[in-house]
């Protein structure tokens, strides 16, 4: 954080020649946990503002439209989620969005820091809107990875909401083949598993990445994007299934799910719009096709 001409401001980089400018307007915390710097602050156009080692995690303003576009194409292709489990979602926000779900009888969220969640629960109820005290939900401060490893219990989906593969980071191990096999080994039959995926402007190349990683396991694979404002950039999800492909499922068959599971009042994903959202531009696909690596744990995946 620098201070210029009486105001504070942040800088996130995207890339070492260009990056994001954000005014402070109130610092609301700062500190570090065990595993990263946290911020929370406040500014004019993108209302409070998490902040994790000066990379943009979430704002008040837009954070709808990533957590409804990682939760609902993921849940509505499975079609009657049960148990969920959340890896990260320190906000609460991706666990507010499945807790919609009527079908939904326990969602599990394994965050590895829980200072995080401490200080989300404390500084940000406008995203996690109490889903934390939910009597459904069970939040585990656990590496989500470990978690899964020693996990006997199946779930019908699993949401990956980490934080970006930054080299050093807390997250990168959770973008690989074989973590991906583990997943794939605690979803019951027609189980999902979403993940984001990254800028797939300036780091297009690992959104392909990802989506080549899981193809090796899942027999459908489908990436799709969605603008959001707070990251100045289209940000990339990806979603594996061993049951339907997400994007064979009609528009009338996603809206008469989302009906029977209660699913009304979003402010970004629209069920009717459900097979339309797996598009993306020429550029993207073309990386996607030419993309021949995979995340391997010796050699995972980072952005920059």
């Amino acid at each position: 954080m620098s201070e210029q001409t009486g105001h504070r401001w942040v800088v996130e980089w995207h890339s070492p020649e260009s990056g994001m400018l954000s005014v402070v307007e109130q610092i609301l915390y700062s500190g570090r946990t065990k595993y990263q710097e946290v911020d929370v602050m406040r500014n004019r156009d993108y209302g409070k503002m998490l902040v994790l080692d000066g990379k943009l995690q979430s704002s008040t303003s837009d954070e709808f439209i990533y957590h409804e576009m990682l939760v609902h194409p993921a849940l509505i292709t499975q079609g009657r989620p049960r148990d969920v489990l959340i890896i990260g979602g320190g906000e609460g926000a991706t666990l507010r969005e499945v807790l919609r779900y009527n079908s939904v009888g326990r969602a599990v969220m394994v965050d590895i820091d829980g200072e995080v969640v401490e200080i989300c629960e404390k500084y940000l109820p406008e995203m996690h809107r109490g889903s934390f005290h939910d009597p459904r939900a069970s939040v585990i401060i656990d590496d989500g990875r470990k978690f899964l490893m020693n996990a006997k219990d199946q779930f019908d989906a699993v949401l990956v909401d980490a934080t970006d593969p930054i080299e050093g980071g807390p997250s990168r191990l959770l973008y690989t083949v074989e973590f991906y096999e583990l997943v794939r080994s605690r979803l019951r039959d027609g189980g999902v598993v979403a993940t984001q995926g990254t800028s797939t402007f300036y780091n297009a190349k690992t959104f392909a990445l990802i989506m080549n990683t899981m193809g090796r396991v899942f027999p459908h694979v489908r990436g799709y994007q969605a603008s959001i404002p707070s990251y100045i950039s289209d940000w990339g999800f990806v979603v594996g299934s061993l049951g339907e492909d997400p994007a064979g499922i009609s528009p009338e068959e996603a809206g008469r799910r989302a009906r029977e599971l209660g699913i009304a009042g979003l402010k970004y994903y629209e069920p009717a719009r459900h097979p339309y959202y797996f598009w993306l531009p020429p550029y993207a696909r073309a990386m996607v096709e030419e993309e021949k690596g995979v995340s391997r744990d010796e050699e995972p995946v980072s952005v920059y």
